[in-house]
This record gives structure tokens, sequence and C-alpha cells, in this order.
């Protein structure tokens, strides 16, 4: 009975190592791409929508609009998506009409920008931006989000059908240890949650 309960223990102490090891390759596979910035030419730069207070762009999403219209401006694509629809209840803008207000306020011209105003979530972004690519025939995109994000960006849109680039914010609102550290958990979360959904 004694051996047999050490057997046990070693089981499980092998499968929670390996859990570990697991976890650590993923965690390392999401800041791997997300440091990575391969803004190339493309035909189209899309912004992923995050928090608007109003009319105003979370800190966040701040940092996303500029870098999204940097890449712009450097003439690597010609046009902007915006994405994200309207964040709650009396809400008088959505995310991308705050987006393309921005944009505008930075020298964007209008005919540059295009939005949807009906995603709720990073899978409903992209699917959006999809369409609008193939009804504007544009065929590459630059995805621009922030570094821990950009991993489920990338995934989801390949599943989506987009000649996708990664080009995250060169600075980032999850500055602290904290803060990193829940947006990472969070990120594994649904980096495991997607593997399991995909399965079924």
């Amino acid at each position: 009975m004694r051996r047999r309960r050490r057997g046990l223990w070693g089981w499980l102490w092998r499968l929670g190592a390996l859990g570990v090891l697991w976890l650590a390759g993923v965690s390392a596979y999401i800041l791997w791409v997300g440091d990575r910035d391969q803004a190339a030419p493309a035909d189209v730069v899309i912004v992923l929508g995050a928090a608007a207070y109003d009319a105003r762009p979370s800190p966040v999403f701040e940092e996303r609009l500029r870098h999204g219209i940097d890449l712009y401006k450097r003439g690597l694509a010609g046009r902007l998506i915006f994405t994200g629809g309207f964040g709650g209840a009396g809400a008088r803008f959505s995310e991308s009409q705050v987006g393309r207000r921005y944009a505008l306020k930075e020298g964007v011209p209008p005919k540059a920008i295009l939005i949807e105003t009906v995603s709720r979530t990073t899978r409903q972004n992209l699917h959006q931006a999809a369409r609008l690519m193939r009804e504007n025939d544009l065929h590459r995109a630059i995805i621009v989000s922030d570094p821990l994000h950009m991993a489920r960006a990338m995934r989801l849109a390949r599943q989506e059908g987009i000649d996708a680039l990664a080009s995250s914010t060169p600075t980032t609102r999850f500055r602290s240890f904290n803060t990193s550290w829940r947006f990472l958990l969070k990120e594994l979360y649904y980096f495991h949650r997607d593997l399991v959904l995909e399965a079924v």
C-alpha cells in the first residue's frame, strides 16, 4: 500500500512538473509573438478595439490607435480598419467610431478609414475586419494590438482567413508587474479555452 501511494505521488509530481513546463512554454510563445514586429507593406492596418469612454479612447486603445496611425503614415498600408462595437447601454459612440474620430484629428483622410460597429470580442473584431477586407478587395493586413494580446489575435486572424502580419504597440499600458501578470494569465486562459473549443 505504501509503495502504491509513493507511485501515485510520483506520477502526480511528474504530471504537475509537465503542467508547469507546458504553461511556461505557452507563456514564452505569447511573449515571443508579442515581441516581434512584422510590419511590412500591406493593404490595410487593422486596429483591434479596446475600451472607450464616450468619445475618448481609453489609454490602452489610444496606444493602439497611435501605433496603427503611425504605420499608415509610414506608408505601410493605404487603409485603416477600426474595430469595436458599443461598450454598453447608453454609449454614444462605438469603439471604432472613437477610433475614426481620433484618426481624423490626426490628419487621416476619411476615405482611408473603414469601420464596423457590431463586434464585442477579439474574434468578432477579426470576423468583421475580414468581411470589410473582402468587400473592399484588401488582401494583406497588419494587425495592431497589445504585445500580450497578439498571439491570440494572430491565431484568430488566421482562422478568419486573413493574411496577417503582427505589429504590437511599442509601448503598453500594462506596465506594472501586477497588471502584466494578470493580462498574461487572462491570455493563458483564452489560449487553452480556444484549444478546447477548436477540438469540440
